[in-house]
Order: structure tokens, then sequence, then C-alpha cells
């Protein structure tokens, strides 16, 4: 049963969070789950050959978007100890939702609201430049995050600076700026931020998956790919 959170999440409508003239119909699943990319052979620790396999994935089908990922398990992160390290358990299992278009792309606010914060995550896998937004609807607050932007995208952010759905907030990054991945936008929606600023797991562990589920819910409840 969806929480009341999901809910009215669903009921939002014509969300867009890049370019908003690329249509539904230009957009195409992508599959990266460690099975997947296992079978393929595909080198996932240098971005240009990873840039490479994304767009022949959107040129083989026709489309200008690639999306997925929300609770894939993925072996993507294994080149970075910021997923794993003597400590921790690894974190494997991705819990937003990735849209694979080129650097440079707009990134629009979900809905509206204010930034709640931002910073750049500088490690090696991370989201690299991000920015957190919050939003209220029926008195019920919630918050979307956009990792892997550009630099200049967290030029004259204020906290607590209001924002408008659909209004541009920030470019995508290219690598290394964006964590080192091919050019995407990683978005998800999150209920209590735990007293984060600028950042918040955007993958999860298997133990702490539970968790990390009813906090963090599909963002295609909104996006409805």
């Amino acid at each position: 049963m969806n929480t009341i959170l999901e809910t009215l999440l669903q009921e939002q409508e014509n969300v867009i969070v890049i370019d908003a003239s690329i249509l539904h119909k230009d957009y195409v699943a992508l599959d990266l789950s460690a099975n997947h990319t296992d079978q393929l052979n595909l080198n996932l620790t240098n971005a240009t050959i990873f840039e490479d396999f994304i767009e022949a994935h959107l040129s083989s089908n026709n489309a200008k978007v690639a999306f997925g990922g929300y609770q894939e398990i993925r072996n993507l992160y294994k080149r970075s100890t910021v997923f794993k390290d003597e400590i921790t358990d690894e974190r494997n299992i991705h819990i937003g939702l990735d849209l694979w278009i080129k650097a440079g792309t707009p990134v629009l606010a979900a809905l509206d609201g204010k930034i709640h914060s931002f910073q750049n995550n500088t490690a090696l896998g991370d989201y690299g430049p991000t920015i957190i937004l919050e939003h209220t609807i029926n008195h019920i607050t919630f918050h979307t995050l956009y990792g892997h932007l550009s630099l200049d995208s967290l030029q004259d952010k204020k906290e607590g600076q209001s924002v408008k759905k659909g209004q541009q907030i920030a470019t995508l990054g290219a690598p290394p700026i964006n964590g080192d991945y091919a050019p995407h936008l990683h978005f998800q929606i999150i209920k209590d931020m735990e007293g984060k600023k600028g950042d918040y797991p955007g993958v999860s562990s298997k133990k702490d998956l539970d968790f990390y589920t009813k906090n963090c819910p599909n963002p295609n409840f909104l996006l409805k790919l």
C-alpha cells in the first residue's frame, strides 16, 4: 500500500527534471544491474567508455534520454571507497533514478519549493556538485536531490532561496567534476534528511534497504516514465 507521500507524489502532473523540450517518447529504459553489465563486460571505471556505451544505447533506440536504476543492484560503485571500506557494509543498491544525457543539459526543479542545501561532494564516485530542494504539499514536507551537476550550478545559490516547478536550477556536469561518471542526473526523493546538508546517501547496503525504501520512495511516482 502506498504511503500518504507516495499518493501525493502520484497526484502531481507534468513533472520534468531535465530539458523540458524532450518528450516522454524520447526516453528509453537502461539496465545497469550487475548481472547485465557483467554480461556485457562493460568497463564501468572509464567515464569515456561508459559515455560511449550510453550514446550507443540512445542511438540504437532513437532516444534522447536513458533512465532507470531505482533499487538496481550495481557493480558501478566497486571502484570507490565511498561505498565500501573496512568497517561499513558494501553499498551497491541504487535508491534514486538516473537520467543519462549529455553534459550541459538543463536541470529543472521538480516542484515548487526552496533550496534546502547544496555542496560539491568531491570524492571519486560521489555526486560531485549537488543541490537539494525542500517541498511541502498538503503540510507534508519532503526533499528532492539533484546530483552530478556542473560546478557552475552552485554559483549564486542560497539556502532558503525559492524555486518554481520547472525552473532551471542547474546543468549536468561532465567527468571528472560530476564524480567521474558518464553525464547523468541522479534524482532522488527523500522524506527525512536526517540532519544532513548538501549530501544524502544515494546507494544502500542490503542491510539498510528497508529503511531507505521507506525514506526514499521511487522517483517514478513523480516522473511517470
